[in-house]
């Protein structure tokens, strides 16, 4: 999985697996989804990302078992 932020458009992208993206819908008006060929979810898109994070801040934490 990567993190991009696009600061010049304050855009939030996760990508969850490398996949061709067929099919990108809107969750909501700051929300998109990418979805690969079988339906899955690939890539999370957000947008406005500080305001939707409530900063700038980002802290990722590894959970293992």
């Amino acid at each position: 999985m990567k993190a991009k932020y696009f600061k010049e458009t304050d855009t939030l992208y996760f990508e969850l697996r490398e996949a061709e993206v067929v099919e990108t819908r809107e969750l909501d008006e700051d929300t998109i989804l990418d979805y690969d060929s079988d339906g899955n979810v690939v890539g999370i898109t957000l947008e406005h990302a500080r305001m939707k994070a409530g900063g700038e801040k980002v802290e990722f934490e590894m959970i293992t078992a």
